[in-house]
């Protein structure tokens, strides 16, 4: 798409130097002059595309793609709008049509390959990341996606071969130094991908991707969230039937070992501690996060990686913690056993509140689930201060959502993380 307008040319220079609110200016002033100019229109979709203003973007792009539905350009910038409104499907019909109009252009084939890394389908993406540096050797995304699918595919060491690669071609390119970051980070070099993540920050100090990684590495220092970041990163790797087979197995698991424990005394004492382990295993993955969040909030660095949601996420978890350790020893204290539930209602609410602000589909589903949860057990603790009754129709309740909670959430994040 070239015009010999050479203001054209200086909008493409605008919005290399972000100055966006200058570059949409410019282009409304060429649209004035006409409406139908397609390659205007184009400009002023990826404006908006950068500024997140994806509705507009979308409704700018439909209309260039009403005035020119054989251009590739304009289906590439869409399938990217649809990428970031977190709809695949459409998002891999508007690149492949990009590719049926023009088969030779090398970003078209690496944002399909990383499209499909993003939904798991780790073949497919090496297949087109491959097909767009057989094109282009030197495409970024292409080099980026390929090293990302080869490190999934547990062939790490091409998968580094391919990224230093990209760092030969951009040294300073931020989103290369935060892939690669968080491909040490997988490996369990950590030192090495902090380096990695520092570099891609000061070339992009807000980039969130960066941001994301150094907190995760600065955390990793503890060996108990590195055991955990390890699990998270290699069960997040798995598509959505391995993940579910993996929860569903190691429920199955602990429900075998209690049967088995219950009526074989013999055995009892064993697998008693064994079961107590797992079922505290499978409950800190819920809370080490925002855990881990709170006492990084005293780490001169980390504090300023963590964003509001993180903190406030932090500050509910360990409020719930505090309330179940008053309740355990309001128990032991008064010995009376409707502090029991003070305790109980502490210890249920700290998974809720640990991922309230999670992303989920439909949006904010978590938060109402733990407001739902809050008001249900603050409800339960009158009625059982009130009647003397520890188990009534409300505690009930709460006990029965805080076990329903884990199979929801999971639904939710699975379903979220295979797009």
């Amino acid at each position: 798409m070239q015009h010999d307008d050479t203001r054209l040319s200086r909008i493409e220079i605008l919005i290399q130097q972000k100055k966006y609110a200058e570059a949409e200016r410019i282009l409304k002033v060429l649209l004035a002059e006409d409406a139908n100019d397609v390659n205007c229109l184009y400009l002023l979709a990826e404006v908006n595309l950068q500024q997140d203003k994806l509705d507009a973007a979308e409704s700018i792009i439909d209309s260039a793609i009403g005035l020119s539905p054989d251009t590739a350009l304009l289906f590439y910038v869409k399938s990217r709008i649809a990428i970031l409104q977190d709809n695949y499907d459409e998002a891999e019909k508007n690149i492949g049509q990009s590719i049926a109009l023009d088969a030779n252009d090398a970003d078209y084939f690496a944002l399909f390959a990383n499209i499909k890394l993003s939904r798991k389908q780790y073949k497919q993406a090496l297949e087109l990341s491959d097909k767009a540096l057989e094109i282009d050797p030197e495409n970024l995304l292409g080099l980026n996606t390929r090293s990302s699918v080869l490190l999934k595919l547990k062939r790490s060491e091409e998968s580094f071969d391919t990224i230093q690669g990209a760092l030969r071609e951009d040294p300073n390119n931020a989103y290369t130094h935060a892939n690669y970051g968080w491909g040490l980070l997988e490996k369990g070099e950590r030192k090495k991908a902090l380096e990695h993540f520092k570099e891609s920050l000061k070339n992009n100090p807000n980039y969130s991707y960066a941001q994301a990684g150094m907190l995760e590495a600065l955390k990793a220092s503890n060996p108990i969230y590195n055991a955990f970041l390890k699990y998270a990163l290699w069960i997040n790797s798995l598509t959505a039937k391995y993940q579910w087979i993996v929860i569903i197995a190691f429920y199955l698991g602990m429900r075998i070992l209690s049967t088995i424990a219950k009526t074989n005394k013999a055995l009892q004492p064993y697998l008693t501690p064994l079961i107590f382990a797992l079922a505290f295993i499978a409950f800190s993955t819920w809370i080490i996060t925002p855990l881990s969040n709170l006492f990084l909030r005293f780490n001169p660095y980390g504090q300023f990686l963590l964003d509001k949601k993180k903190k406030m996420s932090s500050n509910f978890v360990a409020g719930a913690l505090l309330i179940f350790v008053a309740g355990v020893l309001s128990y032991f204290i008064f010995s009376d056993e409707k502090f029991l539930f003070v305790a109980v209602f502490g210890f249920a609410m700290m998974p809720p509140f640990s991922v309230m602000f999670s992303n989920s589909k439909p949006k904010n589903a978590l938060l109402f689930y733990a407001i739902a949860m809050a008001v249900v057990g603050i409800v339960a603790i009158g009625q059982t201060f009130s009647t003397g009754t520890l188990f009534n129709l409300t505690t009930i309740i709460f006990i029965l959502g805080f076990f329903l909670f884990q199979w929801v959430a999971n639904f939710l994040f699975i379903k979220k993380s295979n797009k």
